[in-house]
């Protein structure tokens, strides 16, 4: 197991609850792991922890065998990291910001080169490569990615990686995330890019409250949602919602959409209902698909959350 924290607590002094309550967690060499939670969850607050940028009160840190809260040198050294701020490369082309990053974390010239051209060449960038111009900030969150992938660390924790970045790009990114694991780093990757970041993620921890509210494969916490597929309608008035059916659970009203999860046996009713309330104007479309990690998140970060922290093994 390369990064193990254990009951991992951390408490601001201005705040009345801890930033971070308990948290434990596991990430193998190979996998990329998801934290995923809403603002304030205490995501930033652990992974400074990880990082060796803040003590906690209790718990413990171990990434390869090092215990990093006893020594957070050790965390800097075998951690590579994309902060959600963008990556300050003023004065330097994208090409020299990664160069430098590489060469710094102890990459051979030649071998960061070659690196770095992958990188930017994957996403896309080589034609800035060179140029010392402003970057806008989904250049500039593409650069940080390759930053902290050019000399990839043991963990690579990778912070909101596609925050600002095009759709084009963003599905490069994603397969560049797969395939830091693939080489063998454990990734971390800290997101509210639910749905993209199913596509790549092994396991994931739903974290809100500073603790650990869920966590598993996609596929297990999608079985334990109890409902294996969603209804998705759009609404003509926002307004003017339709009588629900007496169908399905979880109904949830978003400004023009209606979302409700289903049992299998209740498919058929499903779409009779909606198309009903298609023909009669209340909804201008809808869809049924199986049950997504949307829906699981959604399923756990409630306001008045109340569910017991978990240990991720």
């Amino acid at each position: 197991m390369i990064l193990e924290a254990e009951g991992v607590t951390k408490r601001y002094r201005r705040s009345a609850a801890p930033a971070n309550d308990g948290i434990s967690l596991q990430v193998e060499a190979g996998e990329v792991f998801g934290l995923l939670g809403p603002n304030g969850a205490g995501k930033t607050t652990l992974v400074s922890q990880i990082l060796g940028v803040l003590l906690p009160d209790a718990g413990s840190i171990r990434i390869a065998g090092h215990d990093v809260v006893a020594r957070p040198e050790m965390a800097r050294r075998l951690c590579s990291y994309q902060p959600q701020a963008t990556a300050p490369v003023e004065g330097l082309t994208p090409r020299e910001a990664v160069d430098l990053i590489g060469r710094l974390r102890g990459g051979r010239p030649g071998d960061v080169g070659r690196r770095g051209e992958e990188l930017l060449g994957a996403l896309d960038l080589l034609a800035s490569a060179d140029r010392r111009v402003p970057l806008s900030g989904g250049m500039a969150r593409l650069v940080g990615f390759c930053m902290a992938a050019v000399v990839p660390g043991r963990v690579v924790v990778l912070d909101e990686p596609t925050n600002d970045v095009d759709p084009l790009r963003r599905r490069a990114l994603w397969s560049l995330v797969r395939s830091l694991a693939d080489r063998g780093a454990a990734v971390l990757l800290v997101t509210h890019n639910v749905n993209e970041s199913e596509r790549c993620v092994d396991r994931l921890a739903i974290v809100a409250g500073g603790r650990v509210l869920a966590h598993g494969t996609p596929s297990q916490l999608k079985a334990n949602l109890g409902a294996p597929l969603r209804i998705d309608c759009s609404l003509d008035d926002p307004s003017r919602p339709p009588p629900l059916p007496n169908i399905g659970t979880g109904w949830v009203a978003t400004g023009r959409r209606l979302i409700g999860q289903i049992q299998l046996p209740e498919a058929g009713d499903a779409v009779s209902w909606a198309k009903t309330q298609l023909d009669a104007g209340w909804l201008v479309e809808f869809s049924v698909a199986p049950a997504s990690l949307e829906d699981v998140y959604a399923s756990w970060v409630q306001p008045d959350q109340t569910q017991t922290a978990g240990a991720i093994g």
